[in-house]
């Protein structure tokens, strides 16, 4: 679900602000996730669990046990936000430097190596429209989508400027099963758990 103010299109930072105090002020009262992109309010009101929450805890153990020990693929809070593109989100995983992560409030988004999503079932749009516009935007290099309810994913990279701003200009799909590079490591996608059926 999207909320978006009549007039946030103008980016005034004032209605930024606005909707920033809202959402932290509903992150402990209300279940789910609020993120705040151009469009206004995202709130993806299931709570993560299960299937979602398992595939970002594995994904993150793979890669760390690849990575040097300066970096760590972060599965916790604070939030990324450019607070002059009016852009706040929150990665399932995100793969940064210590040195990077240890700062008072949101993570600057330019010092994520990769930022990598766990598609919700119940707003699957967000992760497969509105961070791939979002994550070059904010100048994520790598961003890296696993999809529990089809057993798919992919990984985008190589920023390039269009006219509707920043976009990904490489796509590489994969099937759970297969490898996966993300980033400079290569990991494993055998027996990441999928969403059981709604029947």
């Amino acid at each position: 679900m999207t909320i978006a103010p009549d007039d946030a299109q103008h980016g005034a930072p004032h209605i930024y602000r606005a909707m920033r105090d809202f959402v932290q002020s509903m992150d402990d009262t209300l279940p789910g996730k609020f993120e705040i992109t151009k469009e206004g309010i995202v709130h993806d009101m299931m709570s993560p669990g299960g299937p979602h929450e398992v595939t970002a805890a594995h994904v993150s153990r793979r890669l760390e046990k690849l990575m040097p020990e300066e970096l760590l693929a972060h599965n916790g809070t604070p939030d990324v936000e450019d607070e002059p593109e009016g852009i706040m989100r929150h990665p399932d995983v995100m793969v940064i430097a210590w040195d990077d992560l240890n700062v008072e409030g949101s993570i600057d988004p330019r010092t994520l190596v990769a930022a990598i999503e766990v598609v919700s079932r119940s707003n699957p749009e967000n992760d497969w429209v509105g961070k791939m516009r979002d994550y070059p935007l904010l100048g994520i290099p790598v961003y890296a989508v696993f999809d529990p309810r089809t057993g798919t994913g992919a990984v985008l990279t190589d920023i390039h400027p269009t006219p509707d701003g920043p976009r990904y200009a490489t796509r590489k799909d994969f099937v759970y099963g297969e490898d996966v590079t993300i980033a400079d490591w290569t990991i494993s996608t055998e027996n990441l758990p999928r969403y059981p059926d709604k029947g």
